[in-house]
């Protein structure tokens, strides 16, 4: 812990953001100013040390930066403080971008990790309205207005997603998981409700209150990694929960004139709140001892094709060699087993179900996927055959073992192209299934398991086990899952299941019927 305070709290850069905030006290024009001046020169540049890497561009960028909030104070002219917020301004686009990469390198997997990448991103936002604060820029509000959306989008948009960040990595359970994309959509609800409608902005807060409350509680529950750090980061999170209330009564104001709650009293008790204990107290209880990561580095092999199948060979008779490698089948069916290994032998009917809410969406991709033959999926629900082939594909052109692809249609236009292959993570074997797409390729990764007599795959299992988009070294995790459940109706006779959900909800039904030729 004293380590961590050493490397960070005197580090060339915090010193010199505590140097500069110190300076610029004594010339700031107005005092509440120093609010946003603090989390430019001192909490951001802290909380970005946690994150990223100390690599001379991110020094330079981050020095450049915190000298042009300083030069801020003392540059009279407006060109000079143009080019000086449009520096600033640049820093925080750069955060964004790291941020964008973090999450293309991961994916909508791991609330904490998707909290830390969305408060990075919204710095970007802060940045913007900085700029056009100190610009002059007419955004349709006055500049105190414009000010405070930029103080906004420093604290709530990037101190509390970071800090809530931080916590997930400690805190595992499912109201973290309900209050997180509350908490990360807050700000734009929020600024959106005091652009154009003080209810929606009351709505806004509310569910902020409920979100920031259920954080508070959560924390008194939470082992921290220290006694100090846990004080501190209750306290911090505390704050919000009285800050908060403030914001109601404001929002209250505006919209039906009661509880009045000024500007002036905002910035002097709300502001002034949030910048001392839960900005400063926060930021230090994280500095203390950073929580690390618990985002798994996925390096289970990819397919490499992209775009049109390539490298496919002569035929070959089913999606596996031996089902016995991914599941112990002594318990399952023999036709299963059978129609798995010797896949050509069988003849396959499907149903298509979409979900109501989904088919304006459903319909406008059946333009695209007609052309891609590539999920091109029948829109009625009737009843019809999928005809196949089942081929070799090039390893070395694919670069996993043993691939295949299996190739369907429904009247001669290609529904499916699906290269199956599998690998082997902690012990257990996964089918590894590549659909390739323009300049990409969706992988699915399914886990096997045989439930008194019926087959599951499913994208919802352990370590690998999901849905992902791969697009040159990036692996994106997608919020899609799919679930098969594969059944011996009567000799010879197999049924499958096949649900998918988008972010939960499920949006597609397909029910299949698998009979011997």
């Amino acid at each position: 812990m004293q380590a961590n305070l050493r490397c960070r709290l005197f580090s060339p850069i915090t010193i010199a953001g505590v140097f500069f905030f110190i300076a610029s006290s004594m010339l700031a024009s107005e005092s509440y100013l120093l609010m946003l001046t603090a989390a430019q020169l001192i909490f951001v540049p802290l909380m970005l040390q946690l994150l990223l890497e100390t690599k001379r561009k991110y020094i330079m960028f981050n020095w450049m930066a915190m000298l042009s909030i300083f030069l801020l104070q003392v540059v009279p002219s407006s060109t000079g403080q143009m080019v000086l917020a449009f520096i600033y301004m640049t820093f925080t686009f750069f955060v964004a971008c790291n941020g964008l990469k973090r999450f293309f390198q991961r994916g909508f997997t791991n609330w904490a990790e998707i909290s830390i990448d969305i408060g990075m991103m919204y710095l970007f936002v802060g940045g913007l309205w900085f700029f056009a604060y100190m610009t002059g820029m007419d955004t349709g509000f006055s500049p105190l207005i414009t000010w405070l959306t930029a103080i906004h989008f420093h604290y709530s948009a990037f101190l509390l997603p970071i800090s809530l960040g931080f916590f997930g990595r400690l805190h595992e359970s499912t109201w973290y998981r309900v209050i997180v994309p509350i908490i990360l959509a807050g700000p734009i609800l929020v600024a959106i409700g005091i652009s154009l409608s003080p209810l929606l902005e009351i709505i806004s807060v509310l569910l902020y209150i409920f979100a920031i409350y259920t954080l508070i509680v959560l924390a008194y529950e939470t082992r921290f990694l220290s006694h100090l750090q846990a004080i501190l980061i209750r306290l911090s999170f505390s704050a919000l929960g009285i800050t908060i209330l403030f914001s109601l009564l404001y929002a209250t104001y505006n919209s039906f004139g009661i509880w009045l709650v000024s500007i002036d009293f905002m910035l002097k008790f709300h502001g002034l709140f949030n910048c001392l204990i839960f900005g400063m107290l926060g930021v230090l209880g994280w500095v203390l001892v950073p929580p690390k990561t618990k985002q798994d580095v996925w390096n289970f092999p990819v397919s490499q094709i992209r775009g049109a199948l390539k490298g496919a060979g002569k035929p070959h008779p089913g999606l596996v060699d031996d089902l016995s490698e991914f599941v112990d089948i002594k318990t399952l069916p023999k036709t299963i087993v059978h129609f798995y290994e010797n896949t050509d032998k069988y003849r396959l009917f499907a149903s298509v179900k979409w979900a109501t809410w989904f088919k304006p969406f459903a319909v406008c991709y059946k333009l695209i996927s007609t052309k891609l033959q590539q999920l091109n999926l029948p829109i009625s629900s009737n009843r019809t055959e999928m005809t196949y082939q089942i081929s070799t594909v090039d390893q070395t052109l694919d670069g996993r073992e043993n691939p295949r692809a299996w190739i369907r249609q429904v009247k001669g236009n290609t529904v499916f192209v699906a290269i199956y292959s599998q690998h082997e993570t902690k012990g257990r074997t996964y089918m590894n299934i590549a659909l390739p797409l323009p300049y990409s390729s969706m992988i699915g990764i399914l886990q096997l398991e045989a439930i008194e007599g019926s087959l599951i795959l499913s994208s919802e299992g352990e370590s690998d086990a999901g849905i992902y988009l791969a697009a040159g070294k990036a692996l994106l995790k997608l919020p899609l899952s799919e679930h098969f459940v594969i059944n011996e109706t009567m000799a010879g006779v197999l049924t499958a299941q096949h649900k998918m959900r988008i972010f939960g909800i499920p949006f597609l039904h397909i029910d299949y019927t698998i009979d011997q030729k």
